[in-house]
């Protein structure tokens, strides 16, 4: 069985702005905007380039484990940034 591989929402712009490891992403598809971490913000951006699964995602961002990058996926779908593919 293959891993669940994901990918940004489309047409998601990715305009942000950070500082000192936050980062203000505004979701162009529905209007909200968001504070992130560092590595919420990495996630995003890694996507942006391709898709990918949770594992793939953990070790180019050198996370612990692939379940932390299932953890931030999680949390960024429910705000409509990233989806299963």
């Amino acid at each position: 069985m293959m891993a669940q591989r994901w990918r940004l929402a489309p047409g998601q712009t990715l305009l942000h702005r950070g500082w000192d490891g936050e980062y203000v992403v505004y979701n162009s598809l529905s209007g909200d905007t968001h504070l992130l971490t560092a590595a919420a913000m990495a996630l995003l951006l890694a996507l942006r380039e391709a898709e990918a699964d949770a594992a793939a995602l953990a070790r180019r961002l050198s996370l612990p484990a692939a379940e932390d990058a299932a953890d931030l996926l999680a949390d960024l779908q429910e705000l409509d940034l990233v989806e299963p593919c």
